[in-house]
């Protein structure tokens, strides 16, 4: 699950094309894991591999339908802006991976908290890089996820490690992704392609020695890793131009859509286990991310 966060300052009001943008792509990641459960039996790199081949044309049909196709030619030209490109494509990398191989292996619910996290974990990264003061009602919602995590951890005997990467990947990714002087769709097309010839390499590699799935292992399972493409990149898409026809407060709450509807889907859907205390824990996180969004509420209720 892999998102842009252009600037939004300029943004003065909400749209109702915005909304329907934004609502599409937030309504697609929230469907993913069905997606991702029905590639389960496929390796997780395998699939990381095809997610970004078949995503590379339907980035670039885009640039070309938009005529933004000069952005990429002038970045590529720019040793800086291709540096910057390959830490985000490290780091989304390591995100897609982590998520893929979650949801394969019945970690759905680990996948939800990570993004519950995240929008926390976003604003101290902020403080501690970009040394900007936190609020009182932001120390108290991450000090409430600090304890929340201590709580799993006990429960469970170890780190929620797949939570954690998955929120440290997409916190360094939409930090380093903001200073990337291009725009989302550029962007995402930059790091795809930069992407793209280790994955081509592997893919050839799998389908030459006979473990491979385009090739082998029938029809179906080559439809799904074709669509993997368009899986990933239209909800993308439809996030970048929606988020830009919407004010922060609008899509800082709509956030939310997409890991509550992997928390249910885990629950309700894939049958996985939610004790007690760990239904406490994700309270706590609940009641945070409550805490943290008050000022955002406050807002869109006096709108």
């Amino acid at each position: 699950m892999a998102t842009d966060n252009p600037p939004l300052a300029a943004q003065t009001g909400d749209t109702s094309r915005g909304f329907a943008f934004a609502m599409s792509a937030y309504l697609l990641w929230g469907f993913l894991p069905f997606y991702m459960k029905a590639v389960g039996h496929i390796p997780a790199f395998e699939v990381l591999a095809h997610r970004v081949i078949w995503s590379l044309p339907v980035a670039g049909l885009v640039l070309f339908a938009v005529g933004r196709t000069a952005d990429i030619k002038a970045a590529l030209r720019s040793p800086r802006i291709l540096g910057m490109a390959a830490v985000t494509a490290i780091f989304i990398t390591i995100n897609w991976t982590t998520y893929i191989w979650a949801i394969s292996v019945g970690h759905a619910l680990d996948t939800a908290l990570g993004y519950f996290i995240n929008p926390l974990f976003s604003i101290l990264l902020a403080a501690v890089l970009l040394k900007e003061k936190l609020s009182r009602l932001q120390l108290a919602a991450i000090g409430l996820v600090v304890i929340a995590v201590a709580i799993i951890t006990v429960d469970a005997g170890g780190l929620p490690w797949v939570a954690l990467v998955l929120t440290l990947s997409w916190g360094f990714y939409a930090f380093f992704r903001k200073t990337l002087p291009v725009g989302p769709n550029q962007g995402f097309f930059l790091e795809v392609l930069m992407l793209a010839p280790f994955c081509l390499a592997y893919v050839i590699y799998l389908e030459m020695t006979g473990q491979g799935h385009l090739l082998q292992s029938g029809p179906s399972d080559t439809l799904l890793l074709v669509a993997s493409g368009l899986v990933t990149a239209v909800p993308l898409i439809l996030y970048a131009n929606g988020a830009k026809l919407l004010r922060l407060s609008t899509i800082g709450l709509m956030q939310y859509i997409a890991p509550t509807m992997i928390f249910l889907i885990a629950i309700f859907a894939f049958h996985e286990p939610l004790n007690l205390v760990r239904l406490c824990a994700f309270g706590l996180i609940w009641v945070a991310l409550l805490v943290y969004s008050w000022p955002m509420i406050r807002q869109v209720l006096k709108r």
